[in-house]
């Protein structure tokens, strides 16, 4: 596949600066694979499109990962912790940063490449809500970019297609939790001409025994978000309940577990977008933009909701 497939315009007044008022307000495209149907929904009415499914959530904690440093001004976004008690994260200026040297609670150790470097925090962290690029507005809290039930914290971004729900609304669901701790896969764009070019780096996860016997005993599972996707499919092709998954999802995949899939609306040129396009088709995902675009639903991190049956 080629990795301009992954393109499309954007109006930048689409791109959502704040979440909804409240979690379960924003709106929900819902389209139905098998008959082709799209209807129009608010999130808080999810429950009545649903058809029986085990709803599996990635219940991973944002960390305050985004930490400033002086002389030279800049910041490190940490990515995730090492087993040996170092960490990954992305550092910049880069070149102007030298290894073996600390700025503030970060020690620099060694340049991994693209910005990448392997370091010792000093103390826990104790940074800034990492948002996105593209949100250059403040956000007034910060617990809005974390979900209602997110539990270890281990991310440096959220697993956006969660922060819809309320409490309320899972009371009303049945919910198994699955951790993906997001990194540096999940945020970073496709540059290479040909999407197979693309290299995924993995990230951690882990799944309780009785939870992975719930999802693979459901008859009909619905995937909270694209790290949901890639821990369950991952699983399904016999990896073990906790480690690193690479699993690249691009058109031509066989899905194994998801039955249903609940995401946002995604970056151009983006891996999440690429998985999107394995499950509801690319041409399809294509002409579903184009009328989310066409209804002026919100995209990206706070934006709307799309569910795919």
């Amino acid at each position: 596949m080629k990795t301009a497939e992954l393109d499309y315009h954007l109006p930048p007044e689409l791109i959502a600066q704040h979440p909804a008022s409240r979690r379960d307000a924003s709106r929900l495209l819902v389209y139905d694979r098998a008959s082709c149907e799209v209807r129009h929904r608010v999130f808080a009415e999810l429950p009545d499109e649903l058809r029986g499914e085990l709803v599996v959530v990635n219940d991973t904690r944002v960390l305050a990962a985004r930490i400033p440093i002086e002389r030279p001004r800049g910041e490190v976004l940490l990515l995730e912790r090492a087993e040996d008690g170092l960490w990954e994260g992305l550092a910049r200026p880069t070149k102007r940063l030298r290894a073996g040297r600390r700025y503030g609670d970060v020690e620099l150790l060694e340049h991994l490449g693209e910005g990448r470097w392997r370091l010792r925090l000093h103390g826990e962290p104790a940074g800034e809500t990492p948002l996105p690029p593209y949100i250059v507005e403040p956000l007034e809290d910060p617990a809005r970019y974390q979900t209602v039930y997110a539990r270890e914290g281990g991310s440096a971004a959220a697993p956006t297609a969660g922060l819809h729900f309320t409490d309320e609304l899972l009371a009303r669901l049945d919910v198994e939790r699955v951790t993906l701790h997001v990194g540096l896969d999940t945020f970073r764009p496709v540059t290479a001409d040909d999407l197979d070019a693309h290299e995924l780096h993995g990230e951690r996860y882990e799944v309780r025994a009785e939870a992975w016997e719930r999802i693979r005993a459901a008859p009909r599972v619905l995937a909270v978000g694209t790290t949901t996707v890639r821990v369950l499919e991952t699983l399904a092709r016999g990896a073990p309940l906790a480690g690193r998954t690479s699993l690249f999802v691009t058109p031509g995949f066989e899905f194994r577990r998801v039955n249903a899939l609940l995401t946002n609306f995604h970056l151009p040129r983006s891996t999440l977008l690429a998985l999107v396009m394995a499950f509801a088709g690319v041409g399809e995902t294509r002409r579903l933009y184009e009328l989310a675009i066409a209804e002026r639903y919100r995209f990206y991190s706070f934006g709307d909701a799309m569910l795919l049956l």
